[in-house]
C-alpha cells in the first residue's frame, strides 16, 4: 500500500489505523510506551531559570514571585459595550485586557465602508476615531493596566490612537504596557487581514519598532505568532518553526532599517497555541525559548540577557473547541492553561467555553478567568520554577521538537526567509490540516463528543447575540465625526501622511497627528495604500 504523503514527513503525524498500537503526537513523534534515563540528550542544556538559553525561563523565581498576566481576549459591537465588557473582566480578577478588533478595524476600513456591511462590531469592537477608543477605556486608568491588541496590519494607527488617549488622561507614553500583535507575516501566511504588499507593510512594523523605542519604552512591539498557524491546522512542530522564521524576518528588517539589536530586540513578544497535549506543550514552549535565545546570541550577536529571552503569551486553542456537548471544553481549557503555565508562558487567555458558537458570555469569560485563578492558586503549578524539567519524557520531547523545528527554519533560510517561503509555508500547514482531518476522520484522534461518546441530543447554551441595531449606531457615530472636524485640515494631515509613507523617514509622527486632527482609521490607512498599493495573493 503506497504511503500518503503526510506518511513521509517529518513534521506531520502518519496516518494509520484506529487499532494500530503505535502513538503519535501531532507532530508525527512517536511516543513510547516507557521512557528512561537513556532517553535523555546526550547533552542536556537547561542552565538555570532567567540565564541562558532560557529553557527553564526567563525569570529566576517565575511564579513564585508574580503569577503570569491573566488576560480575556474580549471586544464586541460598539465601544461602549466593550468598555462594559472590560470593567467586568477587571472586576472578576483580570489582570490585563486583550482587545478584539471586528474585522473592519483589522483591514484598516471605517464601518461606513460598503464593504463592511453586516460586519461592523461582530467579531470584536469597532475602532474607527479616536472618539471610539476614549469610549473603550472610559473609566480605565492606562497607567494602571496592561493591554494587548491583536491588530496587525493597522497596528500603528492603534497604538497611537491609545496614545493620545493617554495623554488625555494625562499618562506619559513612557508609562503604557501592553503590546501591539503587529505580525503582518502570518496574516499572508494563515489570516489574510493584510492591506499593503510585504514590503512596505514591513517598513511599518520597524517604524513602530523604532518609534515605540524611542517614545513608548515598555510596549511589546510585536507579538510574533504561532497561535493563528496552529488555528490553521500546523502541527506543534511547525507552530514553533514559523514562529521563529517570522522573527528572524522581523529582526533582520529591524537590523537592515538601522536599528540595534540590544535596544529593539527586549521589546519583542511572541505568541503560542496551547493545545490539549500537556506534555508536548510544555516541550514546545521549553524548545521555543531555548532555539530563540541561541538564534539572537549566535545568529544575530545580541549581548543584552533581555534580547535574548523569549518572552511570550498563550491563549488556549480555539480550533480544539467543539459545538458539541460545549462543555466539555472547560476541561479541555483547563488542560491548555495548566501545560502553558507549566511551560512557562508570562500571560495567558482562555477562551469560553461556547466560544465554537458564538462570542463569549459573561458567565462563560467569567468561568475563563475562574480556570486561570484555580490553576495558580489550586493546581501547585506556579508553586516551583520549570515542574517538568529533567523528565525523561519532556526532555526527549523537547529535544525532538528542536531538532524538527530546526530543519523547517533551515529551509525556510534555503528559500531566502519568510517573506520569500509564504507559499511553501503554506503549503506545509494545509497539509497538516489535512492529516488532522484525516485522523480525526479515521478514529486514529479522538475528540470527546465528536467522533466518541457522541449524544443525540444537542446542548445549545445561551448565546452572546450582537444586536444588529449596533451597526447602524456606529455608524451614525461615525457620521457626527467626520462632520465635526476641519475637513481642510484632515486633508492636509492625510497629504504629509501620504508624503511620509513615500519618503524613508519613520511614518508613525505624521500618523499620530492625522489622528490627533480627527482623521479616521480608515482615511489614513486609505492614504498609506494610495502610496503603498493593495496586496494581492498570486498562489
Amino acid at each position: 500500500m503506497a504511503t500518503s504523503p503526510a506518511e513521509e514527513r517529518l513534521t506531520v503525524a502518519p496516518i494509520v489505523g484506529p487499532d494500530d498500537p503505535r502513538r503519535f503526537t501531532d507532530s508525527g513523534i512517536e511516543i513510547k510506551a516507557l521512557y528512561t534515563a537513556d532517553d535523555l540528550p546526550p547533552k542536556l542544556e537547561l542552565g538555570e531559570p532567567g540565564e541562558f538559553p532560557y529553557i527553564r525561563g526567563p525569570h529566576r523565581d517565575m511564579y513564585r514571585k508574580q503569577v503570569w498576566t491573566m488576560r480575556q481576549y474580549a471586544g464586541y459591537a460598539s465601544a461602549k459595550e466593550s468598555n462594559e465588557r472590560y470593567r467586568y473582566l477587571l472586576s472578576k480578577g483580570g489582570t490585563g485586557l486583550s482587545m478584539a478588533f471586528d474585522l473592519p478595524t483589522q483591514l484598516g476600513l471605517d464601518s461606513d465602508n460598503p464593504r463592511c456591511l453586516g460586519e461592523v462590531g461582530r467579531t470584536g469592537v469597532a475602532i474607527d476615531t479616536i472618539d471610539d477608543m476614549r469610549t473603550a477605556f472610559d473609566g480605565i486608568p492606562l497607567d494602571q493596566v496592561s493591554t494587548s491588541m491583536t491588530i496587525n496590519a493597522p497596528a500603528a494607527c492603534l497604538l497611537l490612537l491609545y496614545e493620545l488617549v493617554g495623554e488625555e488622561q494625562g499618562v506619559p507614553s513612557e508609562q503604557l504596557r501592553g503590546t501591539t500583535q503587529n505580525d503582518v507575516l502570518k496574516e499572508y501566511i494563515a489570516r489574510g487581514n493584510y492591506i499593503y504588499p510585504p514590503v512596505p507593510t514591513m517598513r511599518l512594523t520597524t517604524d513602530l519598532f523604532g518609534y515605540c523605542a524611542e517614545h513608548v519604552p515598555k510596549w511589546n512591539t510585536v507579538s510574533i505568532s504561532g497561535y493563528h498557524f496552529r488555528e490553521k491546522g500546523c502541527s506543534a512542530v511547525q507552530e514553533v518553526a514559523f514562529t521563529l522564521c517570522s522573527g528572524i524576518a522581523y529582526v533582520q528588517a529591524a537590523i537592515d532599517a538601522g536599528l540595534e539589536v540590544d535596544q529593539f530586540a527586549p521589546r519583542l513578544a511572541f505568541f503560542f497555541n496551547g493545545h490539549n497535549n500537556v506534555f508536548q506543550e510544555v516541550a514546545k514552549f521549553r524548545a521555543a525559548r531555548r532555539m530563540w535565545a541561541h538564534i539572537m546570541r549566535d545568529r544575530f550577536g545580541a549581548t543584552n540577557p533581555k534580547a535574548m529571552m523569549l518572552r511570550f503569551h498563550t491563549q488556549t486553542g480555539g480550533v480544539t473547541l467543539t459545538a458539541q456537548q460545549p462543555e466539555n471544553n472547560i476541561a479541555r481549557v483547563a488542560l491548555q492553561g495548566f501545560a502553558a503555565v507549566c511551560g512557562g508562558t508570562q500571560s495567558l487567555h482562555t477562551n469560553g467555553y461556547d466560544e465554537a458558537l458564538a462570542l463569549p458570555t459573561e458567565r462563560a469569560a467569567k468561568i475563563a478567568v475562574r480556570t486561570q485563578q484555580v490553576i495558580a492558586h489550586e493546581s501547585g503549578a506556579a508553586d516551583t520554577v520549570d515542574p517538568f524539567a529533567g523528565s525523561y519524557f519532556i526532555e526527549s520531547l523537547t529535544d525532538e521538537i528542536e531538532s524538527r523545528a530546526q530543519e523547517l527554519i533551515t529551509k525556510v533560510d534555503e528559500l531566502g526567509g519568510s517573506v520569500n517561503a509564504i507559499e511553501f509555508i503554506t503549503g506545509e500547514i494545509d497539509e497538516s490540516a489535512w492529516g488532522y482531518q484525516e485522523r480525526y476522520r479515521l478514529g486514529q484522534d479522538i475528540v470527546v463528543g465528536v467522533n466518541k461518546y457522541e449524544e443525540d441530543e444537542i446542548e445549545v447554551p445561551d448565546l452572546l447575540r450582537v444586536d444588529p441595531d449596533s451597526e447602524r449606531q456606529q455608524l451614525e457615530r461615525l457620521a457626527a465625526f467626520k462632520a465635526d472636524r476641519d475637513q481642510e485640515l484632515v486633508q492636509r494631515r492625510l497629504e504629509e501622511v501620504r508624503e511620509a509613507a513615500r519618503g524613508t523617514a519613520n511614518m508613525l509622527p505624521a500618523i499620530k497627528e492625522a489622528l490627533r486632527d480627527r482623521a479616521s482609521l480608515g482615511e489614513v490607512c486609505g492614504a498609506m495604500q494610495d502610496v503603498f498599493g493593495k496586496y494581492a495573493p498570486t498562489f
